[in-house]
């Protein structure tokens, strides 16, 4: 895993500075013992998006449609990590998760690609509505128009 110091390789070519990165620790609840109430081990980390150096234009456009509803109002990524007991481990999953999130909205979706349907999928959608159709017809009470 991606340690303190090491940058993180994201695809794109897009390397990220851990000087970039804005690492909070606090109290964790939950599991912990006698420790939880001593022992910093939540970890928070900070993102600027608008303003990394290591993103140009189309790539930082792309992390702030795909990743809104996770940023800021200033385009800031928090992420938090307290689900170890040790900071050291939720420093390491935050990192991890930091570069999958941030990974998988960096990748540009792909084109896709128009199909036809099959002349027996036709087929079967026809048939589909001529029964429900007929399902339908025989649900109504028989016209007495004589």
């Amino acid at each position: 895993m991606a340690g303190a110091r090491e940058v993180i390789r994201l695809p794109g070519g897009v390397v990220i500075d851990p000087a970039e990165f804005e690492v909070r620790t606090s109290r964790a609840s939950g599991p912990g013992g006698q420790s939880v109430n001593t022992t910093s081990s939540k970890v928070e980390l900070r993102w600027d998006v608008a303003a990394s150096p290591a993103l140009d234009d189309r790539q930082r456009q792309r992390l702030i449609e795909r990743l809104g509803p996770r940023l800021t109002d200033d385009g800031v990524l928090i992420l938090v990590g307290s689900e170890h007991r040790s900071q050291h481990r939720n420093r390491e999953a935050v990192l991890a998760r930091f570069s999958s999130v941030v990974g998988e909205a960096l990748t540009p979706p792909r084109p896709r690609r128009r199909t036809k349907p099959s002349r027996s999928a036709r087929r079967r959608r026809l048939e589909a509505k001529r029964h429900r159709g007929e399902v339908k017809r025989l649900r109504k009470p028989p016209s007495s128009g004589g």
